[in-house]
């Protein structure tokens, strides 16, 4: 059910919800790094971790840091090379820490990237200044998240429980209730593996979630923009990538990337997460307003609905906004399953149940419509309108 990137530990996701360190990465000749364990510098706690001048540094490790302190040796090619292709793959802003650093080298050291050249032996009160701009950096960003959409994030219990299905028809009726308060919704379909969210909405595009990822430090507005493809209900979609990709292949920096963008250029964006976890999906998570949990009504999708939720809480994620929604709901399958069972299998209640209609929900697939253009008045989109007004509450939307 995991596919957690070895290389990414859990702090990457963490560290997004709770005050980031910063991480000196310097070899600690003369001991001075070392008294540095368990100080703060301008906010921020430091994290030391000795290793020699040119030893490989993974650039996957470094997102959810607030900032990365790297040693380099004026000396060696190898450890400004390193430095070099550090500030080239990662987002977390670096410093660079030099012994007597010729000036030319600190010139190639900004150019490359550096946010800072600071002093060998390290000193807290060069920290401190170097690092108080991105303090008030990302001071700045946090006051900004007030005007940022909402995030939902949706997870399946397991693959074929129709959670994309149900998705996005929530989604296009969100779209076009939100249209018409001049708000836009925007669907970003990260099953890197399995998704088809774009083609069962009768979408065809061209662009995909890959080409965001593949932008790298060109990831901007306007490219998440071009990257969309728009449903006839006014909801913006990101397809998931025409060729698989490994779940490993995403960081959770560049994820995070794509997703607050997308917050800050769309009132509401819906996630639709892989079955199989990775730390970037657990990321997703931790950053969401909303998460629902989709399942269906039966012994073997209840048990690995409650396994999620073991999961999500097993990584202090307890405190998240998680509503369980029954998919596919058959009235036969309460006289088999009662309701204290269910209760007692997932160990919290159903928030919200969808009717099963299978000819009608397989037809709007078919033609990527809403349900309401196969079935005026039904069961199930009765059932989604509920859902989207609890949605619309757990949310705080205006409406």
């Amino acid at each position: 059910m995991t596919a957690l990137n070895p290389n990414e530990s859990s702090r990457t996701w963490r560290h997004y919800s709770r005050t980031p360190a910063v991480q000196l990465f310097v070899s600690d000749q003369d001991g001075r790094a070392g008294a540095l364990v368990g100080e703060r510098a301008a906010g921020f706690p430091l994290a030391v971790h000795p290793c020699e001048p040119d030893a490989e540094i993974d650039p996957s490790g470094l997102p959810g840091f607030a900032a990365a302190i790297i040693e380099v040796a004026a000396d060696s090619p190898a450890s400004i090379q390193r430095f070099q292709t550090l500030a080239k793959h990662s987002r977390t802003p670096l410093i660079a820490a030099v012994r007597e650093a010729p000036l030319a080298l600190v010139r190639s050291l900004v150019r490359a990237g550096a946010h800072d050249v600071l002093p060998l032996p390290i000193e807290l009160a060069e920290i401190e200044a170097s690092l108080v701009p991105l303090r008030d950096k990302l001071a700045q960003q946090s006051t900004s998240e007030v005007s940022r959409g909402k995030l939902v994030a949706v997870i399946k219990s397991a693959g074929g429980s129709g959670a994309t299905s149900l998705l996005g028809q929530l989604a296009i009726r969100h779209a076009e209730c939100e249209a018409a308060l001049g708000r836009q919704t925007c669907l970003i379909d990260f099953d890197v593996q399995f998704g088809d969210a774009a083609f069962q909405l009768g979408l065809r595009p061209k662009l995909s979630l890959a080409d965001l990822v593949e932008a790298g430090r060109r990831l901007d507005g306007d490219l998440l923009r071009a990257t969309v493809t728009e449903h006839a209900s006014g909801l913006k979609v990101i397809a998931a990538p025409s060729d698989m990709m490994p779940l490993e292949s995403l960081s959770s920096d560049q994820m995070l990337d794509i997703v607050d963008l997308a917050t800050s250029e769309f009132a509401t964006v819906f996630l639709d997460l892989p079955s199989n976890w990775s730390n970037w999906s657990l990321s997703a998570v931790a950053r969401s307003d909303l998460v629902l949990l989709i399942t269906e009504i039966s012994v073997q999708a209840l048990r690995q609905a409650r396994r999620q939720l073991d999961l999500i809480c097993s990584q202090d994620l307890e405190d998240l906004e998680i509503r369980v929604v029954a998919n596919r709901c058959q009235s036969r399958l309460f006289k088999q399953i009662r309701s204290a069972d269910i209760r007692k299998a997932l160990g919290r209640d159903i928030t919200y149940m969808v009717a099963d209609d299978e000819a009608v929900m397989r037809a709007a697939v078919e033609q990527g419509v809403p349900i309401s253009q196969i079935k005026r008045r039904s069961a199930v989109s009765r059932d989604i309108e509920v859902l989207r007004s609890g949605m619309i509450a757990a949310l705080g939307l205006e409406h």
